[in-house]
């Protein structure tokens, strides 16, 4: 009888080892948010353009590439008038995007087109004042990482006049903080970097 006890015990053992495979990496968790690093600023940036180009509430669809291949593009909503406070609210599409800054890691980015991630900003004191903001959604990576990764993070910078035209405006580089979160099945990263 002991003999046939035994049995699942040892059965059950084996499977609690094999379970280590599945769990995920501190490193992993990293890259996995890394690859979006820079599409945060860059969506900021098209956001901007879009912005200083808008002629109504409606921002015209603007696209950009990614370092290593495929494109960003942003969409959305302005406030209209003459204040110098006014919100963006964007929506942020990625196809078949990568940067990749992490030696020797290949990771590309899609977006599901029913659920795109939002980039809702708020610019205070336009041109040289402040933006803060939020960016949540879903992304999903192929390649060296797979499945989905949920980015929840928070943006606080401030402004400047772009260079071409002092009525315009855009994000002063070095002063934009973005933090929070980057959960993954690799983990959860805590995001806390200045660009």
């Amino acid at each position: 009888m002991k003999r046939f006890f035994l049995l699942p015990v040892l059965a059950f053992a084996f499977s609690l080892a094999g379970c280590g495979d599945d769990v995920g990496s501190e490193e992993d968790a990293r890259r996995a948010y890394l690859g979006l690093d820079a599409s945060i600023t860059k969506a900021m940036q098209l956001g901007f353009q879009g912005f200083n180009a808008a002629s109504s509430a409606n921002i015209d669809p603007q696209t950009g590439n990614g370092d290593k291949g495929g494109t960003i593009t942003i969409s959305g909503q302005v406030d209209q008038g003459s204040s110098d406070n006014k919100t963006m609210s964007l929506r942020v599409a990625l196809k078949d995007y990568a940067d990749n800054p992490v030696e020797e890691t290949a990771i590309t980015y899609n977006t599901n087109a029913d659920s795109l991630p939002a980039l809702d900003l708020k610019l205070s004191k336009i041109p040289t004042g402040t933006v803060d903001g939020t960016l949540v959604g879903s992304f999903t990576m192929t390649g060296d990482l797979e499945g989905a990764v949920r980015l929840n993070v928070l943006i606080a910078g401030e402004l400047q006049p772009t260079a071409a035209d002092p009525m315009k405006v855009e994000r002063k580089p070095g002063t934009t903080k973005i933090t929070g979160t980057a959960e993954s099945d690799y983990g959860t990263y805590d995001v806390n970097v200045t660009h």
